[in-house]
């Protein structure tokens, strides 16, 4: 039952987030975006108060819980209004990756940073000739005596102008026709060679979308995560919590938008009785929280597999909760903006601004056209089309 019903603990995490998320809200955000700023009183107090190290090693300052634990943290904030997507980056991939995979010095230099939110860390992995498909990356890491050179581009990466660091996602020179061996690169953000450029993106948030260019960076032995010959394990090792905190990033923008648009339907009289009182108005309303729920179980499902150790099942539960979040977030925007008609799309009621939004879950970090490939692979067993 512990899957399906909450811990007191948990009920009581929730809580303490929701009530700091209310602190800041919609507003907020908005603001800090508009500016072309970034929500550093938000981050500070997220991280005075443990959250954003609430899935890291308590050796190392975190909270000594897992991706559980951080999905609920990421959840409540998005349902206040004020996600912090690089929550899904910092702790959540690289702090995840480097706890398990990283020597003692990697684990000391970061992680307590990464779990105080003094430092934080950008992945990449998206590149421009590659898309979905990882097993086309061409950024190539080649040994030079003691020493790694990587060069490559990447696309689309997140925050890379306030990140100390960036995990870079490679391979090895001589993988590049055979079977993908990605390696794990941790890249200082002022190295030689490593430079960024910021795309101009329509959707209005506070991180920064880059496209990034290593021209042979020159990197140290110590930079390199884990094995070079561990493949796929330590890359999935952050890929799945990043699915999970995405679909947490989904349902929390869904409750929001979802939360706006009940108490308008509450409120708003236009003949003798509130407009939610009828049923056109409310049952696409409770359609959108029933599907937002039942994505939340198929979250909660995957943090508690990932964070048992089942990675092979959780990779097919990220991905299902992924795919079901960021449906059930689109629905439950496109209904809340509805319901408020013209109002819906309005600066003041704060709502049209994630239309675009909540498209993200939908496109990233993998599309649900891929997810549906996998599903029918992995899970039901049908011949590949590619």
């Amino acid at each position: 039952m512990s899957s399906v019903i909450e811990s007191q603990e948990h009920k009581a995490l929730r809580a303490a987030v929701a009530a700091l998320g209310q602190k800041y809200g919609r507003d907020y955000l908005a603001r800090v975006a508009r500016e072309g700023g970034h929500p550093d009183e938000l981050w500070a107090d997220a991280a005075t108060l443990g959250y954003l190290g609430v899935n890291l090693p308590e050796e190392y300052g975190g909270g000594g819980g897992g991706i559980t634990e951080l999905s609920i943290v990421l959840e409540e904030l998005g349902a206040a209004g004020c996600p912090l997507l690089m929550m899904v980056v910092s702790p959540a991939i690289c702090g995840t990756v480097i706890a398990r995979f990283g020597t003692g010095e990697q684990k000391r230099a970061w992680l307590p940073g990464l779990a105080d939110g003094s430092r934080t860390m950008a992945f990449g992995i998206t590149e421009p000739d590659a898309g979905s498909n990882s097993h086309r990356i061409t950024t190539t890491a080649r040994r030079d005596g003691d020493e790694w050179i990587l060069s490559g581009r990447k696309v689309f990466i997140s925050g890379v102008d306030i990140a100390d660091a960036t995990l870079i996602v490679g391979r090895t020179e001589d993988a590049r026709s055979g079977r993908l061996k990605p390696c794990l690169f941790i890249v200082p953000r002022d190295a030689p060679g490593f430079s960024r450029t910021v795309i101009d993106m329509e959707l209005q948030a506070a991180e920064k979308q880059f496209e990034l260019v290593l021209d042979e960076v020159r990197l140290p032995s110590s930079a390199l995560v884990g094995d070079e010959d561990a493949g796929l394990l330590q890359l999935f090792a952050g890929l799945n919590p990043e699915r999970i905190m995405t679909a947490a990033f989904a349902i929390g923008m869904g409750r929001y938008a979802l939360a706006k648009a009940v108490d308008y339907a509450k409120t708003r009289q236009v003949w003798k009785d509130p407009i939610g009182a009828h049923q056109a108005i409310a049952h696409p309303l409770a359609a959108a929280h029933v599907e937002l729920e039942l994505a939340g179980l198929m979250m909660r499902k995957a943090a508690l597999l990932y964070d048992a150790g089942d990675d092979m099942g959780a990779g097919e539960a990220a991905n299902m909760a992924k795919y079901a979040a960021g449906e059930a977030c689109v629905r439950a925007v496109d209904q809340s903006v509805h319901t408020l008609g013209g109002n819906g799309l309005t600066r003041e009621y704060g709502l049209a601004s994630l239309i675009t939004a909540s498209r993200v879950a939908r496109i990233a970090p993998v599309s649900r056209e891929m997810i549906l490939n996998f599903i029918s692979h992995q899970t039901l067993g049908l011949p590949k089309s590619y």
